[in-house]
C-alpha cells in the first residue's frame, strides 16, 4: 500500500513558523492608517475648539441678557430714536411746561462731534485723571466742583493742586469742552421737540474711566442698574458721550437698558453720543469691563433752573466743594 503524503504539521499557535506564515505588517502598510488616525485627532481636536468658540461668543454676547443691539460699534449712525412711555417719576418733581418729558424715548447718532474731536476730549480726561485716579476699577473727573478720584476717595481738584492746574490744563481744553457740551444740549433738544435754552446743565456732569481692576469701594461698583432720575433727583435727561472704542480699546463695558427679557445695548464708540429721558421708563446699568480702558462723558440736563450749574472755566480762584454721598456713577 502506498504510502499518504501528509501535509506538514501546524505549528502551534504563537509559535514564530505561524507568524512566519501570517501576512507581516510593514511600515508602509502602517503608514496610511497612522496619517488617518492623526487626522481624526485632528479633526476631533478643531471641531471641539470650534463648538467652545462658539459657546464663549454666545455666552458673551448673551450677557447681561441682551437680545437686542440699539447700536453697534461698527455702524456709523447720522440718528436713531426709540419712542418709550413716560415713567411716572416725574409726576413727584415739579414740571415745567414745553421741557419736562412727555415724550420718552433714547436716541443714539455719531454726527455731534467727530472722533478727531473725541480723542481730543479724551486727552483732557487723561490729564485730569493723571492726577488721581481710583485704587479700584471706576475713576470720576468733575470739572465743574472739582472732583477727582484718589485711593479710595475723593479730593477737590481745584484746592488739592492749586495752581498747578494751569500746568495741567489749557484754555483750549476748556473752549472744546464748552463747544462740545453745547452741540450736545442741542441734540438732546432737537431729539425731544423742546427748546435748548429750556435745558439747564446740571451736576453730576463728569469724565469717567473704567477698567477691570477689582472694586475697593461702592464708588467703583458701577455695574448695578439704576435710574438716574432716583439717583439725582435734578436729571431730566442724560447723555453718554462715549470716548473709546468697545472691542478695540476695551472689553465689556457696553451700556444696557434693561428690560424684562429683552435687555438692549448700546455699543460705545469714540465720538458716539447716547442720550434718554432720566426716568425709570429708561432703567440702565454697565456692563463690568473685562479688558482695557473705557472713557467716557456723561452730561446731564434738568429742566430746573435752580439745579443748572455753569461751565467750568479754565480758572476760577477760590474754593469749589467736592460732592458727598454716593458719588456719580458711570454709565
Amino acid at each position: 500500500m502506498a504510502a499518504q503524503r501528509r501535509g506538514a504539521p501546524k505549528a502551534p499557535e504563537g509559535s514564530g513558523a505561524a507568524e512566519r506564515r501570517r501576512p507581516s505588517s510593514t511600515k508602509k502598510d502602517r503608514a496610511p492608517r497612522d496619517v488617518w488616525r492623526t487626522w481624526l485627532r485632528a479633526v476631533g481636536l478643531g471641531s471641539g475648539l470650534v463648538v467652545a468658540a462658539l459657546l464663549l461668543w454666545s455666552s458673551l454676547g448673551a450677557e447681561d441678557g441682551v437680545t437686542e443691539v440699539l447700536a453697534r460699534r461698527g455702524e456709523v449712525l447720522v440718528g436713531r430714536f426709540i419712542e418709550v412711555p413716560c415713567s411716572e417719576d416725574y409726576d413727584s418733581h415739579r414740571r415745567y411746561e414745553g421741557c419736562t418729558p412727555r415724550r420718552c424715548g433714547r436716541g443714539v447718532t455719531d454726527t455731534v462731534i467727530t472722533r478727531e474731536d473725541a480723542e481730543r476730549i479724551r486727552s483732557i480726561a487723561e490729564k485730569g485723571l493723571s492726577l488721581g485716579g481710583s485704587d479700584g476699577g471706576a475713576s470720576i473727573l468733575d470739572l465743574h466742583s472739582g472732583a477727582l478720584s484718589v485711593g479710595k476717595h475723593f479730593v477737590n481738584l481745584y484746592r488739592y493742586f492749586g495752581d498747578k492746574i494751569q500746568n495741567i490744563f489749557s484754555e483750549e481744553d476748556f473752549q472744546l469742552y464748552r463747544e462740545v457740551r453745547q452741540k450736545v444740549q442741542l441734540t438732546v433738544a432737537n431729539a425731544f421737540g423742546i427748546s435748548p435754552s429750556s435745558l439747564h446743565l446740571t451736576k453730576p456732569t463728569f469724565f469717567s474711566r473704567i477698567n477691570s481692576t477689582e472694586a475697593q469701594t461702592a464708588h467703583d461698583e458701577y455695574w448695578h442698574a439704576h435710574v438716574d432720575k432716583v439717583t439725582y433727583g435734578s436729571f431730566d435727561y442724560t447723555s453718554l458721550l462715549y470716548l473709546s472704542d468697545y472691542l478695540q480699546d476695551f472689553g465689556g463695558g457696553r451700556f444696557v437698558f434693561v428690560e424684562a427679557g429683552a435687555n438692549k445695548t448700546v455699543e460705545p464708540r469714540a465720538g458716539r453720543l447716547s442720550f434718554f429721558t432720566s426716568g425709570s421708563e429708561n432703567l440702565h446699568r454697565v456692563e463690568e469691563v473685562r479688558w482695557g480702558t473705557r472713557y467716557a462723558m456723561t452730561i446731564a440736563f434738568t429742566c430746573n433752573p435752580d439745579h443748572g450749574i455753569t461751565d467750568p472755566a479754565f480758572w476760577e480762584p477760590g474754593p469749589r466743594s467736592a460732592p458727598g454721598g454716593p458719588g456719580p456713577r458711570p454709565s
